[in-house]
């Protein structure tokens, strides 16, 4: 029998949740956390360094702002307050994250919408993504990892941007490479405790 992992759809909901107050660019907020999702026990470095140095958005009111690997809700939690007239949709393959994102929006009075996946996918076949924030889950592997990253950068609006964190020991340096290669313009925005944050831009 192999353990679950946090990016599996799938978890068994017999943990605990567990509340616990968390800081995000400077407003606390109260969530709930539980095993089986990504950094069930804090904001991980990477989303904490994210959050630090993105700056804040400036999307026209009603386009579609996504944190696509969500997991108990951070960013989106972030990004709902420094959004509030932006469609913030919250996407992660795993059930457990999307049920505690959802319960964390709800505690914290934002308004987002939080979606598999396919569900998203399905919204997105007339609409196109103004602003994506991600901490991509690196340790899929580079083959499911760029299949990733291509399907949902290619949604970008003309005009959209995406953000991205990734750990430096991780190959984020090499990740830059590659998507300047499939014709992104990948900017690094910041540097931070072994972690860059970048800027993706759809070619010209």
């Amino acid at each position: 029998m192999t353990t679950p992992h946090y990016f599996s759809e799938h978890q068994p909901d017999d943990s605990p949740r567990v509340e616990r107050t968390v800081r995000l660019r400077g407003k606390d907020y109260s969530v709930l956390t539980a095993n089986g999702v990504f950094a069930h026990d804090k904001v991980d470095r990477g989303t904490a360094v994210f959050l630090a140095k993105v700056p804040n958005p400036d999307i026209p009111d009603g386009s579609v702002a996504l944190d696509l690997g969500c997991g108990w809700g951070p960013m989106t939690l972030a990004l709902c307050d420094a959004a509030p007239n932006a469609q913030v949709w919250a996407v992660d393959v795993n059930e457990r994250a999307r049920q505690l994102t959802g319960e964390n929006l709800r505690r914290a009075g934002l308004k987002g919408t939080v979606l598999d996946p396919q569900a998203a996918l399905e919204q997105l076949a007339d609409r196109r993504i103004a602003l994506l924030w991600s901490n991509p889950p690196v340790r899929i592997g580079k083959q499911e990892l760029h299949k990733l990253l291509t399907t949902w950068l290619s949604l970008l609006a003309d005009d959209g941007v995406a953000y991205l964190v990734v750990q430096r020991n991780l190959g984020a340096d090499s990740l830059q490479k590659w998507l300047q290669e499939q014709g992104f313009t990948c900017e690094r925005l910041g540097s931070a405790k072994g972690y860059r944050v970048f800027e993706v831009r759809p070619g010209l």
